[in-house]
């Protein structure tokens, strides 16, 4: 049995990079794919909106778990041979996309009517209405609960491990195999989400208060 040495704590801090970097992946591939999304479940379309509305109530109600294996093994059997963290930044992406389009799709409709009035009234497209008028507004109320959501992206992360992804989560199960020390390797993994997340927690009730936000 090795004693935990500053090799293994190396160790762990470079994977909690590889966490860093999967949830930025998710994070902006999410981000562009929940816009959309979000924009499809407002749209004068009915294809669309029924369409977005599906994709957001499936991905809801599939738990993340079944998203990485699907994309990693799920792949692999198709003769697709998809790295770890191509698959698992695509089952994030996917799952975040649909929270973010449900989240940003509330803030676009809670815009009032009467500023879709005034800018009808002013003649502007409605992309023009969007851009201009409605978005401006709806992302001064989004910037809160998107932010929080943030902390639900890092925290599943945890999860690309099943799919061997080397992330914080399987490399403190290394270090453990290793030197057979649960409590204090996990622990420290513990303090290094919990580092990652506080701030993010902290900026999401700063954004609350600042934006006066449900006031």
């Amino acid at each position: 049995m090795n004693s935990l040495s500053f090799t293994h704590l190396g160790y762990l801090v470079i994977a909690a990079q590889w966490t860093v970097l999967l949830s930025l992946m998710a994070f902006v591939g999410g981000a562009v794919l929940g816009l959309a999304l979000a924009l499809a479940r407002v749209s004068k379309i009915a294809l669309l909106r029924n369409a977005a509305a599906a994709y957001i109530q499936v991905l809801q109600g599939t738990p993340l778990l079944v998203l990485l294996f699907l994309s990693y093994f799920g792949m692999s059997i198709a003769g697709l041979n998809v790295p770890p963290l191509l698959a698992a930044a695509l089952s994030l992406t996917l799952y975040t996309g649909a929270f973010l389009g449900e989240i940003w799709r509330g803030c676009i409709q809670s815009v009032t009517p009467t500023q879709w009035e005034a800018a009808e009234c002013l003649g502007l497209s409605r992309f023009a209405q969007y851009f201009y008028v409605v978005l401006p507004q709806a992302s001064r109320i989004a910037i809160p609960p998107t932010v929080g959501f943030m902390v639900q992206v890092v925290k599943n992360t945890s999860l690309a491990s099943v799919i061997g992804f080397l992330e914080l989560s399987r490399a403190g199960q290394i270090v453990n195999n290793s030197t057979f020390q649960p409590f204090t390797v996990y622990f420290i993994i513990a303090l290094m989400y919990f580092a990652l997340c506080y701030p993010l927690s902290l900026a999401s009730r700063y954004f609350e208060r600042k934006l006066n936000v449900g006031k």
